[in-house]
């Protein structure tokens, strides 16, 4: 994950979702706002590794080396 994906995920689930859940709930003090920031931004970033995952072709009738032999040449020549 690079780039603008990266800095629009950052921005949108470390700040905007953050301070809006903040004022919508009418909270009062910092600790809650990093509390919901960390538990956002961490959920994305697990749930972007998880998107990874499942995006991955199956093996099919390859084997896990072959698999990632060809993953790896496939990244290369892009």
């Amino acid at each position: 994950m690079w780039g603008k994906r990266l800095l629009v995920g950052a921005v949108v689930m470390g700040v905007l979702v953050p301070t809006t859940l903040y004022y919508l709930l009418e909270l009062h003090s910092l600790g809650e706002l990093f509390a919901i920031a960390a538990t956002c931004f961490t959920a994305w970033g697990v749930a972007d590794i998880l998107a990874g995952i499942l995006e991955r072709p199956r093996l099919k009738d390859r084997s896990p080396g072959r698999a990632l032999r060809e993953d790896l040449e496939r990244r290369q020549s892009e």
